[in-house]
């Protein structure tokens, strides 16, 4: 008998360690297990800079609750211009999660700060800028499966070219739905945060495709730019949706929410609006949108241009191709995306 308990004693314990240890493993929890159950489902890894904006969180939220469709296999963040470094990003993601009650069900990593070309030096060594995540997509890339595995670059396209680069032989199991550049105009703030990296997916052999932005382009302006969230709308029908919690989350400009509705108000209040009536693009949702339903834009394929500078080169001849997202159904992905919302979680 006292051998016996002896022993639950000891098992208890070992579970408490181990809940104690968690949260410090790069915030993952059953990374190997990620795959679903059903076969059916569209197997994803989000990448993102997730507290650049306001756009990431929802796009997180929107695949997170589009469960019906995906498997979300983790989240890996990395640095851009805006919101702080990898630490700030992380708990930025860390916050969607939670307020989706996906905590501990998907796994998070840590991306790299700087660019592509710096860190390629560096890639075979063991702590490499970044590594923690490019591990993990690499990780997740060699799982056995018949689906491949979309890796959804929601930001630059650092950690996604470190993993290619890093392990080739993970090309076949993946195809790549980047959300970036103004193509065929110059620029666009993901495809500017990291060039290097942009070019090294050109002339890959990986499948790739690309969700345009178009910011503010009245010639073409059929990129996400005009996935336009407007305030009043969010203020009204996004409070107090999503599974609610016991325990609220401090917000990125405080405050404490218990659902993500609650949080995409707060996001919007504090973020700076465009137009009148005042809007903000949710640009990422576009990438998760297209994924989740091709009919809600137009896909061209076409051959892979070259970067040159921070503007295109086309190259008609280039055996290599790639698919080009543009025409983006507004109306159709914001209703699906509230609808995704109001399915996650009563009022």
């Amino acid at each position: 008998m006292l051998k016996r308990y002896v022993t639950t004693i000891n098992v208890m314990v070992c579970l408490v360690v181990i809940g104690m240890l968690i949260p410090h493993l790069g915030y993952a929890a059953g990374a190997a297990s990620a795959l679903a159950e059903s076969p059916e489902k569209i197997r994803v890894l989000i990448d993102s800079d997730a507290n650049n904006e306001t756009d990431d969180q929802h796009a997180i939220a929107y695949a997170l609750f589009s469960d019906d469709v995906f498997d979300v296999e983790g989240i890996t963040v990395n640095k851009t211009r805006n919101g702080g470094d990898v630490r700030e990003q992380m708990k930025e993601a860390v916050r969607v999660v939670k307020l989706c009650n996906r905590y501990l069900k998907v796994p998070l990593y840590r991306g790299a700060n700087g660019i592509f070309e710096d860190i390629l030096p560096n890639i075979d060594m063991p702590y490499f800028d970044g590594y923690e995540a490019v591990n993990f997509i690499i990780q997740q890339a060699k799982i056995k499966s018949d689906r491949k595995l979309v890796l959804l670059p929601i930001g630059k396209l650092t950690n996604i070219a470190l993993a290619l680069a890093r392990d080739p032989s993970i090309i076949p199991n993946v195809k790549v739905v980047w959300l970036g550049s103004n193509y065929p105009k110059p620029g666009e703030y993901n495809m500017m945060d990291d060039l290097s990296a942009v070019r090294y997916l050109l002339e890959s052999s990986v499948e790739f495709e690309m969700v345009t932005v178009r910011y503010k382009d009245t010639v073409n302006p059929g990129g996400t730019w005009v996935i336009k969230a407007y305030q009043e709308e969010i203020f009204r029908r996004m409070p107090g949706l999503g599974p609610h919690l016991s325990q609220s989350v401090t917000g990125r400009h405080g405050g404490e929410f218990s659902c993500f509705g609650d949080y995409s108000k707060s996001l919007f209040s504090c973020a700076r609006q465009h137009g009148n009536p005042p809007y903000r693009s949710l640009f990422d949702v576009g990438a998760i949108a297209v994924v989740k339903n091709p009919d809600w834009a137009r896909s061209t394929v076409m051959p892979r241009p070259a970067l040159v500078g921070n503007g295109w080169e086309e190259r008609p001849d280039n055996p290599m191709k790639m698919i080009v997202w543009d025409d983006f159904d507004a109306d159709a992905i914001l209703e699906d995306f509230f609808g995704t919302m109001e399915k996650s979680g009563s009022k």
